[in-house]
């Protein structure tokens, strides 16, 4: 590397840039003379999400561009593109430079420390990093002109990369009122649609459902958060979502998209209700398990990576004060609100105190066991859905639901229980009443309701859409 005075490595630096412009700062600060080396890695959101790695060293930050990330271990190099030397007052910098100026995007610090140098000559670069994110020894070195290799040599004690989970169950919330220690709880809202987990690995994305059925090919809209995330290693936890044209999620709506296998008909459907994931935790991230974290670290965490799309978004949650956003959901038509506690971790497959639903108006999932055929304008057709909900291994009877149908729906339910006919009632609890056909309790259906009777059945009950992503025997009364 040259040798030029630090102000002299600064003028490629200057002569690329607008100063009036950008945010950037100049390099005419005071360079300081810290006791160590200092490293600091930007997530750089330009024409295509990239890492700058800059490192000081004599009075400037020699950069390069990683466009694939780190690699995770000593198996793998990646490509660093050696760029202009940058001041050291961009140890600090983050903000967004203007569009149409060199480099113009979002940049985040990701990570940044000290380190230790091994080697550092021209063509090669040998350091031991002493981040947050990045712990280990690292060498760079040259190929071809600008281009180089990062390589992983090692990793310092105790921080050997997490292997990223394949098969994770979402934590779940139990119903309940709201919590009277508010302060601390997060309170965000409940959205109303089918929960999935996202892993992204290699810059490919797999959905799965809380039950662990693949959803991937079915919402494709949601797959391109891969080309965001770019080589990085995630696991979110959230929620698909069909917005109406208040911006509201309306289950109905997303029942048009569930279910879907044809490539034709999701495209078509694709195009007609597009859904939306609502990200609300994040449970890997590029080697490090983060489920004994915290809720409010996951979420700093979640928010430092800034998702936001036209098919993904990270919605905001509060600290405390839930009796007003719980009254606002309420104003907006929202189902409800979920609290989380600030310190709880995240807890795979448990229904756990730490999380809680509070909804607007009862409403649960109930297992089809039969219908009822209709009559008038129904005749020869479904006039009500039978449902019931597991005590035990026993399904009690909670009712009929013979509205909330459209003559679509009710083509739907046709085609999918008269294959499920079954000579004898699966309800052992309760009345069921006559004339009633009978079926294999294999569908779960979400149903509003007014409230419970003292026999046990629903008040005004009113079909919502089936559930695909829940096994009838999880479905239980709740309260």
């Amino acid at each position: 590397m040259p040798r030029e005075s630090s102000q002299e490595r600064l003028d490629t630096y200057r002569r690329m840039r607008d100063f009036g412009q950008t945010p950037e700062p100049s390099g005419d600060e005071a360079a300081g003379n810290p006791a160590e080396r200092r490293f600091v890695v930007q997530e750089h959101h330009a024409r295509r999400l990239h890492w700058d790695l800059r490192l000081e060293h004599e009075g400037v930050l020699v950069s390069w561009a990683i466009p694939k990330g780190f690699p995770p271990d000593r198996k793998i190099n990646r490509l660093a593109v050696h760029t202009e030397d940058h001041p050291l007052a961009y140890l600090d910098f983050a903000g967004v430079i203007p569009a149409g100026e060199y480099g113009g995007g979002q940049m985040n610090i990701w990570d940044r420390g000290t380190y230790e140098c091994h080697e550092f000559t021209p063509r090669k670069v040998v350091i031991t990093l002493r981040g947050r994110r990045l712990r280990g020894r690292y060498a760079l070195f040259q190929t071809d002109g600008k281009n180089w290799m990062i390589h992983r040599i090692d990793v310092l004690a105790g921080r050997e990369p997490a292997p990223m989970p394949g098969r994770l169950i979402p934590m779940k919330a139990q119903p309940a009122s709201l919590p009277p220690d508010d302060a601390k709880w997060a309170f965000e809202i409940k959205w109303d649609g089918v929960r999935a987990l996202a892993y992204l690995a290699d810059g490919r994305m797999r959905l799965q459902s809380r039950n662990l059925k693949d959803l991937t090919a079915q919402y494709p809209e949601v797959r391109e958060l891969a080309d965001v995330l770019g080589e990085r290693a995630a696991v979110f936890d959230g929620e698909l979502v069909a917005l109406d044209e208040n911006g509201i999620p309306r289950f109905e709506r997303l029942q048009q998209r569930m279910g879907l296998t044809n490539p034709a008909d999701i495209g078509h459907m694709r195009a007609r209700v597009p859904v939306v994931y609502m990200l609300f935790d994040l449970l890997y991230l590029d080697g490090d398990d983060l489920t004994r974290l915290a809720y409010r670290e996951r979420r700093r965490m979640l928010e430092d990576l800034h998702l936001a799309g036209t098919a993904w978004q990270t919605p905001g949650y509060h600290v405390g004060d839930g009796e007003a956003m719980l009254a606002a959901s309420r104003q907006r038509g929202l189902e409800g609100v979920m609290a989380k506690r600030l310190d709880c971790p995240y807890e795979p497959g448990r229904r756990s105190p730490d999380w809680r639903k509070i909804k607007n108006s009862n409403r649960q999932e109930f297992v089809v066991g039969g219908w009822q055929w209709g009559e008038g304008a129904r005749n020869g057709r479904i006039g009500s859905l039978l449902v019931g909900y597991y005590e035990g291994d026993r399904l009690r009877y909670a009712g009929s639901v013979g509205s909330g149908f459209s003559e679509a729906t009710l083509d739907r339910l046709a085609g999918l229980l008269e294959p499920l006919r079954y000579e004898t009632s699966p309800f052992t609890e309760g009345d069921v009443k006559r004339g009633a056909v009978y079926v294999e309790p294999r569908l779960v259906a979400e149903v509003e309701f007014n409230e419970f009777t003292r026999a046990g059945l629903l008040r005004q009950p009113v079909f919502k859409g089936l559930r695909d992503d829940k096994d009838p025997r999880e479905v239980v009364r709740e309260t």
